[in-house]
């Protein structure tokens, strides 16, 4: 792939690829690798009736994680062509991708409507 700030455990999809849509994948698998890490210390930090010693040590546990391995880093990203505007998220196809697939037959179960 090159040298890359973020690397890359997965396959990325096939097609345009740039910097934003490896960083965006790199902080996804980020997120899913430490989800339950965060929520477990989320737990543990907002329960009311363990010690505060405990509490106070989950909460700064919390603060000393990255950034990227956050959910709220994740932006939903076209896959084809790498916009943050007008995501479809049941595809993740920016709007103009996905009438462009739509209109080739390349989405299963989508058709055009007619009324």
């Amino acid at each position: 792939m090159g040298n890359f700030r973020f690397p890359v455990k997965t396959k990325l999809p096939p097609g345009f690829l740039n910097a934003r849509i490896i960083r965006d994948n790199f902080k996804r698998q980020q997120a899913a690798e430490n989800e339950v890490t965060i929520k477990a210390l989320k737990y543990i930090a907002r329960n009311t009736v363990l010690p505060p010693k405990a509490r106070l040590q989950a909460q700064l546990q919390l603060n000393i994680m990255p950034n990227y391995t956050k959910m709220t880093q994740v932006k939903n990203r076209c896959i084809a062509s790498g916009t943050a505007r007008a995501v479809i998220s049941d595809f993740r196809l920016c709007r103009t991708q996905f009438r462009e697939k739509a209109r080739a037959g390349e989405l299963p179960g989508v058709k055009k409507g007619v009324w």
